[in-house]
């Protein structure tokens, strides 16, 4: 099973950063306030953060009141920014690919993740490791990329435009056909995989999962008539769906 490291690549690093540190971006704008809200009490719990990247949702659940924050990630570079910029007491790092997070050997409260199931082959296998390392009472509570958009493949445009540019709809095509995408974006041979909503709800059942909660991305005409050019086509399409689950 391939492993991504696609962030430790200088070029997709330094893009990925810039965006972040941006006081106007997806992630802060649409995906966080919406992740943040479907999080149950955190106070005094041990959390897990998948993917934790930056550190910055992991600093977040330390700020909430978190008893403990165990973030792990494949690369390197991401730990490194995450050591400097979102540290604290009650904040570990553990560089892991989350294919091996059955390593880890320890149970947790709250298991989260922010945008990085897109880049495992084996969704539903890594459902069944992170319920086994969840507490009976705990709760995981996720965000991936919309199937709509991971169904992108690179060959057609991702938006049908009037001549001035304005997007007037999303195109989608291939969307049955699950499996691996290879595209240009950031970088050349940029990879993630796709699968269908139905396929993500039936990982999670077959895993031992109730599903409690499920949101799509969504924001304002406000934000969207202010930054047309970045936000202009959430009218369209849902970036974004998440999910928080239970042990059955």
């Amino acid at each position: 099973m391939s492993k991504q490291n696609i962030y430790d690549n200088d070029t997709f690093f330094e893009y990925f950063r810039s965006s972040r540190n941006n006081d106007v971006n997806f992630n802060d704008c649409i995906e966080t306030p919406i992740l943040l809200k479907m999080l149950p009490d955190l106070h005094g719990k041990a959390v897990l953060d998948i993917g934790c990247g930056m550190g910055q949702h992991a600093k977040q659940y330390a700020d909430m009141g978190a008893g403990s924050v165990l973030g792990t990630d494949i690369s390197g570079k991401m730990l490194a920014y995450a050591k400097e910029h979102n540290s604290a007491d009650n904040i570990s790092y553990l560089q892991l690919a989350m294919e091996d997070i059955e390593s880890i050997g320890r149970r947790f409260d709250l298991v989260t993740s922010s945008l990085v199931f897109d880049y495992v082959e084996d969704f539903a296998g890594l459902m069944r490791k992170i319920n086994l390392l969840m507490k009976e009472d705990a709760k995981f509570v996720f965000s991936m990329s919309h199937p709509i958009v991971t169904a992108w493949d690179g060959a057609y445009d991702r938006y049908t435009r009037t001549e001035t540019g304005e997007r007037l709809y999303a195109n989608l095509r291939n969307y049955c056909v699950e499996g691996r995408r290879k595209v240009d974006w950031i970088v050349n041979g940029f990879e993630r995989y796709h699968r269908t909503v139905s396929s993500i709800i039936n990982a999670l059942i077959g895993a031992g999962f109730i599903i409690e909660e499920c949101q799509e991305a969504h924001l304002s005409d406000e934000m969207r008539e202010k930054y047309p050019a970045l936000f202009g086509g959430t009218i369209h399409r849902p970036e974004f769906i998440f999910f928080r689950c239970g042990k059955s």
